[in-house]
């Protein structure tokens, strides 16, 4: 990607629990597959990811320019929501302000939940959101268009003692119940293993389309997930890589490394054992490599939820030209770049759907 995007850092350690935006600009950015090929991999991505990149810009070939009175106000459109979307849209954005110079996009990443409410609030243009919309969002004006899809998995720190025997198992929803929503399981060797330590499980601080779509999996809502609670997809990644004992979720995105197909340095993901026979069988073993798990998502093989559709909301249908200019992009030349980078594309059938309903407006 050949463009420069304001940016800032947050300190290693720092407290995750607020959404942080930039005004120094021109530092590189680099996708997020860069990130985590490092040694540090998460905990770089933490401090630059968390820290809501603005796309602040963009000139031509992509660079950023400060705004002054001397120059030509640009035509804006910000974008605000959910962490699933968020590595995706920071690169949409860029490659689209590449090709189109006069306007500039503002990404800002803070959950599915803060940026529907940003967007019906009048606050942003459109909301990222990785999960269903509710009908009261509907009733207030909510137009939603799908996008991609991808997916949320359970992820457990790579030096966990026990890491063969639960790879070899996997984890089904009634255990993830018996963790996240009863409490019930807080020594690993609850869930099948010969390892007597304690368990310790992490959660979303955030109102957020992974939590909504992970507990729906095991029959819970949101609100009812237990565990400690850390803000944003970075967050819990960074947290599990540092808690041995620790086990968590993320959106795909955060949890996979791009560049290699496999998971970010420091995190294990585990199979879903979608049968609760108690074994991982050979189909539920996608979760070893990005590939295979996006394509198993793409063909229905991979349990939905935690699989799902992730969304555009705006408040009523878009009347602006270069709103609609955005939208369409990202139905047309926006599906390849999706598919590079880790997200599964619209099926024909929906996609095909999503251009009649953006051009029947």
């Amino acid at each position: 990607m050949n463009s420069d995007l304001s940016m800032g850092s947050a300190r290693p350690g720092a407290a995750l629990d607020m959404p942080h935006r930039m005004s120094r600009p021109q530092p590189r950015v680099m996708p997020y597959g860069h990130f985590s090929n490092s040694r540090a991999g998460i905990k770089r991505l933490v401090e630059a990811a968390v820290c809501a990149l603005i796309i602040a810009g963009c000139g031509r070939n992509g660079r950023v320019e400060e705004k002054t009175g001397a120059r030509k106000q640009k035509e804006l459109i910000s974008v605000s929501g959910a962490w699933a979307l968020y590595p995706l849209m920071v690169q949409w954005a860029a490659e689209y302000c590449r090709h189109h110079p006069a306007t500039r996009i503002d990404v800002t990443a803070g959950g599915a939940g803060k940026g529907v409410t940003d967007v019906l609030a009048g606050a942003v243009d459109i909301a990222m959101v990785s999960r269903e919309v509710h009908q009261e969002e509907i009733e207030r004006g909510a137009w939603t268009l799908p996008v991609v899809k991808d997916a949320v998995v359970v992820t457990v720190n790579a030096r966990n003692p026990a890491l063969n025997a639960l790879a070899a198992k996997g984890i089904s929803s009634k255990e993830a119940a018996g963790i996240w929503k009863d409490a019930a399981i807080t020594n690993w060797r609850q869930t099948g293993v010969e390892f007597d330590a304690p368990l310790r499980a992490y959660t979303r601080s955030d109102a957020c389309g992974a939590s909504e779509t992970f507990a729906a999996w095991f029959g819970a809502r949101q609100e009812e997930i237990r565990g400690v609670a850390v803000y944003g997809d970075p967050g819990i990644a960074e947290a599990v890589r540092r808690d041995v004992m620790g086990i968590g979720y993320n959106n795909i995105a955060f949890a996979y490394d791009r560049s290699t197909g496999k998971p970010v340095e420091g995190l294990s993901i585990l199979p879903l054992d979608a049968d609760c026979n108690g074994k991982a069988d050979p189909d539920e073993l996608v979760v070893e490599d990005l590939r295979k798990l996006t394509a198993a998502v793409a063909a229905g093989k991979y349990p939905s939820p935690p699989a799902r559709t992730l969304y555009l909301i705006l408040k009523g249908p878009p009347v602006r030209a270069e709103i609609i200019g955005f939208l369409n992009w990202i139905l047309a030349e926006g599906q390849g770049l999706a598919a590079d980078s880790g997200y599964i594309p619209l099926d024909n059938a929906n996609l095909a759907d999503a251009r009649r309903k953006l051009a029947a407006r």
